[in-house]
């Protein structure tokens, strides 16, 4: 049921869940760039970080610490079809770093 006038984060969407999964690990590679890879441009980061297999492991745990503070945050406030969202979006990126371990 669409509960409206309702804050769009506090609704229990799987699709908020799909957004917010992909938004954190974006806003965490942007604040970890921000605050320690300041002395690169974007692109030289970016490909720092394609061509390094430590920071793609270091970028991906950093990832999965933002999603697990959303999904702990929606599953403890019982919306769990955001939750499952977030938790969807969490393995794909989880398979891509491994994949992309693998094939480096």
């Amino acid at each position: 049921m669409k509960a409206a006038g309702t804050f769009f984060l506090k609704r229990d969407n799987t699709k908020l869940g799909l957004g917010l999964g992909i938004a954190a690990p974006l806003l965490v590679l942007l604040f970890i760039y921000l605050f320690r890879f300041r002395d690169y441009n974007f692109s030289e980061f970016l490909r720092l970080l394609l061509n390094e297999r430590s920071l793609v492991t270091f970028f991906g745990a950093w990832c999965f610490v933002g999603n697990i503070a959303l999904f702990t945050y929606y599953t403890n406030t019982r919306r769990h079809l955001t939750a499952r969202g977030i938790f969807v979006v969490t393995l794909i990126i989880g398979i891509g770093v491994l994949l992309g371990k693998a094939i480096m």
